[in-house]
C-alpha cells in the first residue's frame, strides 16, 4: 500500500538536510583573517618585518651590551685610554685626534668617536632614543589627526573650515623646515618646563609636523562614510553624534589607521634623524643616529665607519618599516586578487 507524506514534509526534510550540509562547510572568513592570510603569503614583507623586530630587540638590549660586553656607558669618554688589538696596545684616540676604527672584538666593536666613546654602545642607545621618539611622535600624530579629521569630516561647516585652514597652515611648510623651526625654539629657549634636553621635545615636534598628512585623508574618508546607509540607520536608532563617531566611523577607519601607523613611524624616525643631524633634534650628550652621523662627519675619511654604521642602521630600520607597511597595505586592500586556500 502506497504511503503519502503530509504536505510540507518534503520541504522540511530538504531544509533539515540543507542545515546538516551547511554544518560541514568551513566557517565564514572575516576581513582581518583574509588580510592575515594575504600578509603571510608576502614573504618579503614578513622578512623585513622580522628585521625591524630584530633591530628593536637589539636596541632594547643596549644596557645589557654596555654593562656585560663593552663595559662602558654611552656617554663615557676615554680619550687617553688604550685597548688591545691583536695583542698590541693601541690608543683609543690618537695624538692627532683620530679615533680607533672597528676592532671586531667585545670592546669598541665598531671603533670609537672623537671623544673615545664606544660607537657600538652609542649606536644601540641612539637606536633606543630614535625608536622611542618615533613611537611617541606616531602616537601624537595619530591621536590628533584622528580627532581633527573625524571632527572636520563629520560636522563639516564651520568646524571643517577652521580645522582645515589650521591644517593647511602646517601643511604649507616643508616637514624638515617646520621641524627645524619648532626644534630650534624648544632647544634654545623652550616653552615652559619643556626644553631641548628632553627626548619628548623632538617627539612633540615630529608629531605636530605630520598631523596634516594623516588628518586630511581621514577627513576625506569620513566625509564619504557619513553619507552611507549605516550612518542613516544609526541616526534613526537615536544614536548621538558622539556614539556614531565611536561606534560606527572609527571601526570603519581601522584599516586606514593600521596602514598609516608604519608609514608615519618610518617618516618620524627619518625626520628625527634629520633634525638631530642639523642640531634641532636630540641634544648632546644623548645619542641618536642623526647626532652620530653629524659627529662622525668631522672624522671623515680616517674614521669613515662612524658615519657608515649609524647610516646603515638608519636605512635598514626605515626601509624595513616601509616595506612591511607596503605589504600590510596590500593585505588590507579588499581589491587584492589573492586566492584564499582553505
Amino acid at each position: 500500500m502506497a504511503t503519502t507524506s503530509a504536505p510540507g514534509t518534503e520541504f522540511s526534510d530538504s531544509l533539515d538536510a540543507g542545515f546538516e550540509d551547511a554544518g560541514e562547510l568551513p566557517a565564514g572568513t572575516g576581513p582581518w583573517r583574509l588580510a592575515m592570510r594575504r600578509l603571510r603569503r608576502n614573504k618579503v614583507a614578513l622578512f623585513f618585518g622580522a628585521l625591524f623586530v630584530l633591530i628593536v630587540v637589539l636596541c632594547l638590549l643596549a644596557p645589557v651590551y654596555a654593562k656585560h660586553v663593552a663595559h662602558i656607558g654611552p656617554n663615557t669618554g676615554n680619550i687617553t685610554g688604550t685597548v688591545k688589538v691583536g695583542g698590541k696596545e693601541e690608543n683609543i684616540v690618537s695624538f692627532t685626534g683620530i679615533p680607533i676604527g672597528p676592532t671586531w672584538q667585545s670592546r669598541y666593536f665598531f671603533g670609537a668617536d672623537g671623544n673615545g666613546r664606544d660607537t657600538a654602545v652609542r649606536l644601540l642607545y641612539g637606536g633606543r632614543n630614535s625608536l622611542e621618539i618615533g613611537a611617541v611622535a606616531t602616537v601624537i600624530t595619530m591621536v590628533f589627526a584622528l580627532f581633527f579629521g573625524v571632527l572636520a569630516g563629520f560636522y563639516r561647516g564651520a568646524w571643517d573650515s577652521v580645522i582645515t585652514r589650521a591644517l593647511d597652515v602646517v601643511w604649507a611648510y616643508p616637514a624638515v623646515l617646520l621641524g627645524v623651526t619648532l626644534g630650534t625654539v624648544f632647544a634654545t629657549g623652550g616653552v615652559g618646563p619643556i626644553h631641548g634636553t628632553f627626548l619628548l621635545v623632538p617627539a612633540i615636534v615630529v608629531g605636530i609636523v605630520y598631523i596634516p598628512y594623516v588628518a586630511k585623508p581621514v577627513r576625506g574618508q569620513v566625509m564619504q562614510l557619513r553619507e552611507r546607509e549605516f550612518i542613516d540607520a544609526a541616526r534613526q536608532q537615536g544614536l548621538s553624534n558622539r556614539q556614531i563617531m565611536f561606534s560606527e566611523l572609527l571601526p570603519n577607519l581601522s584599516s586606514t589607521i593600521v596602514v598609516f601607523i608604519p608609514l608615519i613611524l618610518a617618516n618620524a624616525i627619518l625626520l628625527e634623524a634629520g633634525l638631530s643631524f642639523l642640531g634641532a633634534g636630540v641634544q648632546p650628550p644623548a645619542p641618536s643616529w642623526g647626532t652620530m652621523i653629524s659627529d662622525g662627519i668631522a672624522s671623515i675619511p680616517e674614521a669613515f665607519s662612524n658615519v657608515l654604521v649609524p647610516g646603515i642602521m638608519l636605512v635598514l630600520c626605515v626601509m624595513s618599516i616601509n616595506i612591511f607597511g607596503d605589504g600590510l597595505r596590500d593585505a588590507l586592500d579588499p581589491r587584492a586578487k589573492v586566492r584564499i586556500a582553505h
